[in-house]
């Protein structure tokens, strides 16, 4: 029952400490949220245009192996 005691007392710190925590303001979790969400298009965007641009090229060097 050691295990059972001890669940208990890491709930109840869990407890304890999630009324210390400070959680943001709806409109910078909004502000946040955007800024992801544009990071992560772009960074899609960039990958593949990279993409492209390497599957071009490897097009390329093995239709010239190819004759």
């Amino acid at each position: 029952m050691n295990w059972y005691r001890q669940t208990i007392d890491f709930l109840k710190e869990v407890q304890a400490e999630l009324k210390r925590t400070t959680w943001p303001a709806w409109k910078e979790v909004r502000g946040m949220t955007t800024v992801v969400i544009i990071t992560v298009f772009i960074f899609a965007i960039y990958l593949g245009v990279v993409d492209l641009a390497l599957s071009n090229a490897l097009q390329v060097v093995l239709d010239f192996f190819r004759g």
